[in-house]
């Protein structure tokens, strides 16, 4: 599943470490999620976009989703 999470957290100034305290994972997981090797389950999909402060679909693209329908980072 493709994320925007190495953008978004760019734009915050955080480090992998500083979203993994926010939403109680290692470095690691956020390191392969941003890879992706992993997938979030979807209660760890829901604390990473929570914070963000973004809905889940600004955070993670819906591979099933139509085209034109997928949203762009920061909800454009």
């Amino acid at each position: 599943m493709r994320n925007h999470l190495r953008e978004l957290r760019a734009q915050r100034r955080w480090s992998q470490a500083d979203l993994a305290e926010r939403v109680g994972v290692s470095r690691q997981a956020v390191n392969a999620l941003e890879t992706d090797k992993h997938d979030p389950s979807l209660g760890l999909a829901y604390r990473i976009a929570a914070a963000f402060e973004l809905p889940v679909e600004a955070v993670f693209e819906n591979p099933h989703a139509a085209a034109g329908e997928q949203r762009q980072v920061g909800g454009e």
